[in-house]
């Protein structure tokens, strides 16, 4: 009988609590977008796998000693996984729109300004019963609207490492949301005139520019704000591996085999995040709903800096690619590409929107270097 009674007792059916199945149906439904509805599937599986094996009783996968916990401490306590995404992603990353167009860097840069308006609606929901933000936690939060995932880590994982679980799925969330969220916002804010506006062709950027850019933005960061070195530094040095041409075998291993890996890992260490007891707070509610905001701000941002700058542009300049300034590489570009299609058939914006597009990643690094600089 005791045998009997040691067996149960060692079963996870007596030990679940209903926090632990609530859990586990919430990485249930980051499976079902990653596979059903094609939402950021590289990232959002592994999240909600991790997000089921941190939530059995008795395993104790992200407890400390467990696989899932070394995966974190390693990766993302450390701030190891995002440089290595940061990587991977410069590898990846063409800066000719960017540089046949230097101005659009302005819509990347308008459209972090969702960022820092979220950091203060943050701070401001202090005054609500039940939530309580630190000015650490409120920059943390407000990097959600970068909708740039490996940036929401990395300064989560210094200034926020308790919010991390909630902070990387919303941002991860919002990102993969990007053809449900945006297509509102962007109808909302222009017109169907402003939306059939066609784009001049942009020049042929030589190789030379190419590999100067990387360099010179390392240095400008170096100069004026290190602390977006970190972030800046893996984004060039994985840029200027694919635009040298003379260590490709490290360029295609960076883009494919290193960030594949780090993906499969990044991804199981924000799931054992999502445990019942750090994810199911009020604070929880409270960051799922700034970073909604904060998403719909930048976004908002970008259209309307896009309107500005046509106001005063010599060439046609569609308000649609503002919105590609939010950073969520490649498919804000496509997003706009595809209101364009939707207004104009020969209308092709994608070229042009990939511009603001990579201009919000450095804009994403940007922000978070000034937070960490302000309140790190």
């Amino acid at each position: 009988m005791d045998a009997i009674q040691t067996l149960i007792a060692s079963t996870g059916l007596v030990h679940f609590t209903p926090g632990q199945v609530v859990m586990m149906l919430v990485g249930v439904g980051l499976l079902y977008l990653a596979i059903a509805r094609g939402f950021e599937p590289l990232l959002l599986l592994p999240i909600g796998f991790g997000a089921i094996l941190t939530n059995i009783p008795l395993a104790g996968m992200g407890e400390p000693g467990g696989i899932l916990y070394l995966f974190y401490d390693m990766g993302i306590a450390s701030g190891l996984f995002p440089l290595l995404i940061f990587l991977g992603v410069g590898a990846m990353t063409d800066f000719g729109a960017l540089i046949a167009n230097p101005r659009m860097l302005f819509l990347g840069a308008a459209a972090q300004f969702g960022i820092f308006a979220t950091l203060f609606g943050a701070i401001a929901l202090n005054w609500v019963p039940g939530l309580s933000f630190t000015l650490k936690e409120a920059s943390a939060i407000a990097i959600i609207g970068g909708a740039d995932g490996p940036t929401a880590i990395f300064l989560a994982s210094r200034l926020a490492p308790d919010l991390l679980g909630a902070i990387a799925v919303a941002a991860y969330s919002y990102m993969a949301l990007v053809p449900l969220i945006q297509p509102p916002i962007m109808r909302a804010l222009t017109t169907e005139k402003e939306r059939k506006i066609q784009m001049t062709q942009l020049r042929v950027v030589s190789k030379r520019e190419k590999i100067i850019f990387p360099l010179l933005l390392l240095l400008l960061t170096i100069l004026l704000l290190p602390t977006a070195a970190p972030l800046i530094g893996m984004f060039c040095l994985g840029n200027l591996m694919k635009e040298c041409g003379v260590v490709d075998r490290l360029s295609k291993t960076v883009q494919n085999e290193l960030i594949n890996i780090v993906t499969i890992f990044l991804g199981l260490a924000v799931g054992s995040r999502l445990s019942a007891d750090l994810f199911l707070t009020t604070q929880t509610l409270g960051i799922l709903v700034l970073g909604m905001v904060a998403f719909a701000i930048g976004t908002a941002a970008g259209i309307l800096m896009a309107k500005l700058m046509s106001k005063f542009s010599t060439q046609p300049i569609n308000p649609l690619i503002g919105s590609a300034g939010v950073s969520a590489v490649p498919m804000a570009a496509r997003v706009s590409n595809k209101l364009g299609l939707e207004a104009d058939p020969h209308n092709f914006l994608l070229m042009h929107a990939m511009g603001p597009n990579v201009a919000g990643v450095i804009g994403s690094a940007v922000a978070a270097g000034i937070l960490l600089a302000l309140v790190g």
